[in-house]
């Protein structure tokens, strides 16, 4: 039985991480004001379409929405995903 993925906001390397069989997956951001600027999610190519960055993505938002934070979605993948989740766009920078 494998273990539920576990996303963790490492705060001093300005990221959300996503360890999974050994490889690293992170978006990471820049902290401007009261925004987080996303500009990088990477996902290992052996890891790729597992839905991996989208679960980053996720937490990226769902951290946002906790701290009255909006999301400027500098990186392509990241302004993608909320195209394709129209619940998020009260999140995204003016």
């Amino acid at each position: 039985m494998t273990e539920p993925l576990s996303v963790v906001h490492n705060i001093a390397a300005n990221r959300f991480e996503l360890s999974v069989e050994g490889w690293l997956c992170h978006a990471d951001y820049r902290r401007v004001a009261g925004l987080l600027d996303v500009y990088h999610t990477e996902v290992p190519a052996a890891l790729e379409g597992r839905g991996l960055a989208s679960r980053l993505v996720s937490a990226v938002f769902e951290h946002a929405r906790q701290h009255q934070l909006r999301i400027r979605p500098s990186c392509s993948y990241v302004r993608v995903w909320a195209k394709r989740h129209p619940e998020v766009a009260d999140l995204l920078e003016p």
